[in-house]
């Protein structure tokens, strides 16, 4: 059975580890404030999840989720997720992670950067332009005619391809959205960032909340990052 390391227990986290349980893999979660604080999820997740450090949920699983603070990646201890397939569901919001120069001039795009500062890992960006309550009610099992699809990008076509096994499995088809300085494609403010997987996609932001989730297939996916332009975060108020 395999085991999917989850570092970050915040909502995307939390929604992943949800959907790794129901596809009845092993989960490792960890967070900053160590296993104590993560008791709780873990009993409600039941006897396939265990807490651990972040030395654990990266050495003892088969894929590591990461879904912390931008501003937070430099933080971890060096190497930790070398040479490991990594899920990395990032994105640059400067109201949190403050200013990035790099970020702000569109010299590199926040894939780039993650993986710049992760070292040798097996990266790719998935899940970062859905919303957290989204992951777990779009889900469906392989065949089913209302399934999801989410894009990845990544420069390593075999960690695409393992990566595309670990999310067909958790309930999504894929879109391969090319490089990682092409993964702007789907962040905020991109026709394929969240909006696309409400019900009514045209809703106002007084109607979203009360907006169901809609299927969205792989057509749709990839027709929105065919429209996508690369959107100036330097302007980015959020």
């Amino acid at each position: 059975m395999p085991t999917l390391g989850i570092i970050g227990s915040g909502n995307i986290g939390s929604a992943v580890a949800r959907l790794a349980v129901a596809a009845d893999m092993n989960v490792v979660i960890a967070n900053s404030r160590g296993p104590e604080s993560l008791r709780s999820l873990v009993a409600e997740l039941g006897p396939l999840t265990q807490a651990g450090t972040v030395e654990e949920a990266a050495g003892q699983t088969d894929a590591v989720v990461l879904s912390i603070p931008l501003k937070a990646v430099k933080d971890l201890p060096d190497g930790l997720l070398a040479g490991k397939l990594v899920l990395d569901t990032s994105n640059y919001y400067p109201s949190r992670d403050g200013r990035i120069e790099e970020l702000d001039e569109s010299t590199v795009t926040t894939s780039e950067l993650v993986q710049r500062m992760l070292g040798d890992t097996r990266y790719v960006k998935v899940f970062n332009n859905i919303t957290a309550a989204h992951i777990p009610a779009l889900a469906r099992p392989e065949g089913a005619p209302d399934r999801s699809a989410l894009p990845i990008a990544g420069d390593d076509a075999a960690a695409k391809t393992q990566a595309t096994a670990i999310i067909e499995r958790l309930g999504y088809d894929t879109v391969d959205a090319g490089t990682l300085a092409e993964s702007w494609k789907f962040e905020p403010e991109t026709p394929a960032y969240g909006l696309i997987y409400f019900a009514d996609p045209n809703a106002s932001e007084q109607q979203l909340m009360n907006t169901p989730p809609g299927p969205t297939p792989v057509d749709e996916v990839r027709s929105a990052l065919d429209a996508a332009t690369r959107v100036n975060v330097a302007e980015r108020k959020f």
